[in-house]
Order: structure tokens, then C-alpha cells, then sequence
């Protein structure tokens, strides 16, 4: 117990609600993820381009609305944000089981993007006003490890509940699903609300953060990350496995759950291991890890043994665990460092709304590449992600030096408010 104790890092009351309010909905997501373009494919019969447009909607959209949340933080506070993007999440989410034609289920995708853009910027703006900056990786690392085990546990249930045979196992995740938003947005009640000053409310603008090159590259680069790795293993993977290599749906369940424990087990020890080292350095590493799993996935398509092609997903899916625990921690600290205070809303919208691009370019276009070839998929992704990784070594120097590298061992405070 004592060491236990000694490894989860000392955080504010608020962060704890905030990343166990994350931890929650993360439950939800884990649910739908997983099996969203097997329920559009397999359950309802759409195609697989119209399948990945579902995402692509929902990601597009939350795109558009997460601009508009970056504004409505600055202004009205985040913690009023969030819980209106909660409850349109749950709508959104709550309503899939009713879908019979495509132009439903993108309505829907639509509905739950907006609630899904709107509330990460408010999140992350309040993690970042209510935690020291001495804290945030380890506040960040918290929600990494939280929230990847609500995934774990949402894509488990998931995985036992679901059968395409019997669409009305897709009504309970969804339906679950819903409920996780409302939880969350109600625990959104015991967290202290965070306003600007009336003058600081008026000076911000978005022109500010477009004029800050740096940034601007920065969340580039993480734009293309997010499609190139993340949301291939969210959305086009599980599809992949199942179609593909041909494992069934427990096993899908079970390759985020293995995928989820490394990141529970790697992450507070990345967190430290990364202390006072350079930010683009981890990001270029992270980059090659990736690559590397995309590689061990591909070679779980070419062999006849089941076992050995499932072996090797799970295998990938923990490789690329390193570099989610490599992303968790550099990324969200970095913007919180670079963000002024009269303009956090607008950048953490702007680097969230980018990645949401991420999310919904990628499922389409990796849909769309796996119907024509599963290696130019798998072997174009790993490419991409190491050409990424030379990018941002070349940023390294352009990060400001305050921010250049994590806090050190030294500096991280251990006072809890």
C-alpha cells in the first residue's frame, strides 16, 4: 500500500474529480469505440465508406464546435461548458440504437461532435487553470492512466455484451454509454468554477494564437500523430482484426484492455523517466515506437494460425501503449506552458480541434485504404509516423527554453490544495 501510495502523485482536490469524472466517460467511450464502425458494418449493413464517415462527422464536427468552446471558456468559464458538451454527448451517443439509415446515424455523429468538441477544450482548460504548472505532467499523467482504464473497462464489458447476431447487445453499450456523460457532468457540480477577469475576458482573440508560429506547427505535427496513430487504433484497427485477420469480438474487447494495462503499468514510470528531458526529443521517439507497432500489426495478416495473428496484435497494441504514454505526457503540458491565461480557452481548443481533425481524417481515410490494401494502410501509417517524428526534432529549437524540456525531479511540488 505504502508503495502504491508513493507512485500516484500528489494533485489538488479539484484534479482528482476532474480525472475521475474523466475516468468515468472514458468507461463510456471504451463502450462504443471499439465497435462502432462493426455495428454500422456488420449490424446495420452500410458500407464500409459510409461507415467511416460516421466517425469522420463526429470528428469533423467536434472540429468546428471546439473553436467555439475555446471562446465560450475564455468568456463564460469551463466548467458550464463542459456540462452542456456532456449532455449532448449523451444524446448524441444515447440515440444510436434507433439508427436504420446512414443520414441517422450522421445526424447522430453530428450531435455527439458538437458535445465532443466542446467539452475537451473546457477539460483541459481546467486542468490547466486548477493545477501548478510544477504538476501538470503528473495531473496529465493521472488522466492518461484514468481514463485508459475506464477504455479498458468500457471496451471489456463491451466486448462480453456485443453480438452482431443480436443488435439489441449494441442498445445496452450505447444506452451505457449515455449514462457515463450524465455522471460526469453532474460531478462537474463539486468542481470550482474558473473565470478571467472582465478586462482579460475582452483582450483575448484567436489571431493571437494564429500569430504564435510555433504553437501553430506544434499542433500540426500532433494533428497528423492523431490520425496516423491514434485513431487508427480506435477505429480501424478493431475492424482490421475482426475482418482481416479474423479474431472475434472478445478478442477485440481484450486488445484494448492488454493495450490499456501497459499504459496503467508504463505511465507514471514514462512520467518520471522523462523529467527534465527535451519535449520534441520524446515526440520523435514516440514517433519510431509507433511506426514500429503499425509494422507488428501488419504481420498479424499474414499467417494462417489465429493464435499467432492474435498474438501479434496484442503485441503491437502494447508497443504503441509507450508511445501513448509518451504523447500523454508531453503534449498536454506543452500547450498548458505555451497558453497565456487571457487566451487558454483558444489554445487548448486549437490543439484539441486539430487533433479532433486527426481523429476524423483518420478513420476515413484508413477505411478507405484498408479496402483497397492492408499494407499500404499498416506500412503507410508507420511511414508517416516516422517522417513525423524528424518534424519535431526540427521544432526542438523553436520551443521557448521555459518549456523546452519537462519539469525537473526537483521542482515538482508536493503541497496538496
Amino acid at each position: 500500500m505504502r508503495r502504491l501510495r508513493a507512485a500516484v502523485p500528489p494533485l489538488p482536490r479539484s484534479i482528482w474529480i476532474l480525472n475521475l469524472g474523466t475516468a468515468v466517460n472514458a468507461v463510456g467511450s471504451g463502450l462504443v469505440t471499439p465497435f462502432l464502425l462493426i455495428y454500422l458494418h456488420n449490424v446495420r449493413g452500410f458500407s464500409l465508406e459510409l461507415s467511416g464517415l460516421v466517425p469522420t462527422v463526429h470528428f469533423a464536427t467536434a472540429l468546428v464546435f471546439g473553436i467555439v468552446a475555446g471562446a465560450a471558456y475564455d468568456r463564460i468559464g469551463g466548467r458550464t461548458t463542459a456540462a452542456v458538451a456532456l449532455v449532448l454527448v449523451a444524446v448524441g451517443f444515447g440515440l444510436f440504437p434507433l439508427v436504420r439509415e446512414p443520414w441517422q446515424a450522421l445526424v447522430l455523429a453530428a450531435v455527439s461532435g458538437v458535445g465532443r468538441g466542446a467539452y475537451w477544450p473546457a477539460y483541459s482548460g481546467l486542468l490547466a487553470a486548477l493545477t501548478p504548472p510544477e504538476q501538470r505532467p503528473a495531473a496529465y499523467a493521472v488522466q492518461r492512466v484514468g481514463g485508459n482504464l475506464g477504455i479498458a473497462l468500457g471496451s471489456l464489458v463491451a466486448g462480453l455484451i456485443v453480438a452482431t447476431s443480436d443488435p439489441e447487445t449494441f442498445t445496452v453499450v450505447f444506452l451505457l454509454s449515455a449514462a457515463t456523460s450524465i455522471v460526469f457532468a453532474l460531478s462537474l457540480l463539486f468542481v470550482p468554477p474558473v473565470h478571467l477577469p472582465p478586462a482579460e475576458r475582452k483582450a483575448g482573440r484567436y489571431a493571437d494564437v494564429l500569430r504564435d508560429r510555433t504553437f501553430i506547427a506544434l499542433i500540426a505535427v500532433n494533428f497528423a500523430f492523431v490520425a496516423a496513430g491514434i485513431a487508427l487504433l480506435n477505429s480501424v484497427l478493431p475492424l482490421f482484426a475482426k475482418n482481416n485477420v479474423g479474431i472475434d469480438e472478445k478478442l477485440i474487447g481484450l486488445l484494448f484492455v492488454v493495450n490499456t494495462i501497459a499504459i496503467v503499468v508504463l505511465q507514471f514510470p514514462v512520467t518520471r523517466a522523462l523529467r527534465g528531458k527535451r519535449r520534441m526529443q520524446a515526440l520523435a521517439g514516440m514517433g519510431a515506437i509507433w511506426a514500429f507497432s503499425w509494422l507488428i500489426v501488419f504481420a498479424a495478416a499474414g499467417t494462417s494460425r489465429t493464435w499467432l495473428s492474435a498474438g501479434l496484435l496484442f503485441v503491437g497494441v502494447t508497443v504503441f501503449a509507450i508511445g501513448e504514454c509518451i504523447h500523454g505526457v508531453v503534449q498536454g503540458p506543452l500547450v498548458s506552458d505555451l497558453a497565456p491565461a487571457s487566451v487558454r480557452g483558444r489554445y487548448m481548443a486549437s490543439w484539441l480541434t486539430t487533433a479532433q481533425l486527426g481523429f476524423a481524417l483518420g478513420p476515413a481515410v484508413g477505411a478507405v485504404m484498408l479496402d483497397v490494401s492492408p499494407a499500404a494502410l499498416w506500412l503507410g501509417a508507420a511511414t508517416v509516423c516516422v517522417l513525423l517524428g524528424i518534424a519535431a526534432l526540427a521544432l526542438d529549437e523553436r520551443i521557448p527554453v521555459s518549456a523546452r524540456r519537462s519539469p525537473e525531479p526537483s521542482s515538482v511540488m508536493t503541497a496538496v490544495r
